[in-house]
């Protein structure tokens, strides 16, 4: 057991100095060696959303590209969960990008099918986006601020609690509570 412990620390101390190097010199091939020690759940973490081999290498690429730029701005504790928040919300982002752009495969006699029926997909999205608003508001304003910072303005814990003021402890709190209340309000006016 103490020897986990241990194994942790010169992990985390051995990405604090990777992260410094890099912070420092820009060097990439410092990040890459960083990365890689990373780099097989970055691609689990993209697989598990998107269900796509290709789709999931390319993420690991373009969140690559991203570290180069958000690596230097951050402060990061642990680089490992930091990296984490930030795929998820790189796989969420896209999913949302892409949902925004659906793919629609027609068949040859699809136009000639007299059952064809238009959705209006944009008005079922502005109606999405109106109940959230509406079930933000529903929410404790340590929550309301709390779940905006983190998801919708893509801040970590650290950044969300220096901007609040907030206890880690109590961000993690806000975040889970407001999250989980914002699905069951959403899910109920989507009912309705």
């Amino acid at each position: 057991m103490r020897f986990i412990k241990n194994t942790a620390k010169i992990n985390e101390q051995d990405d604090s100095s990777l992260i410094a190097a890099y912070k420092q010199n820009g060097d990439l091939e410092v990040l890459g060696r960083l990365y890689n020690k990373y780099m097989h759940l970055v691609f689990g973490v993209c697989f598990n959303y998107f269900k796509d081999e290709e789709l999931s290498k390319d993420a690991v690429m373009q969140i690559f590209e991203e570290l180069v730029v958000k690596l230097k701005v951050h402060e990061v504790q642990n680089f490992k969960s930091w990296l984490h928040v930030l795929t998820r919300n790189h796989c969420l982002m896209a999913l949302r990008k892409s949902a925004k752009n659906p793919t629609i495969t027609l068949e040859d006699n699809f136009v000639e099918n007299g059952d064809f029926v238009h959705l209006d997909i944009e008005d079922a999205k502005e109606t999405q986006l109106t109940v959230m608003e509406k079930c933000m508001e529903t929410l404790s304003e340590e929550q309301r601020t709390s779940v905006d910072l983190f998801y919708l303005q893509e801040k970590c814990y650290k950044e969300v609690a220096d901007i609040t003021g907030y206890e880690m402890l109590k961000v993690k709190s806000y975040i889970q509570n407001g999250k989980r209340n914002l699905k069951i309000c959403i899910e109920k006016n989507s009912e309705l």
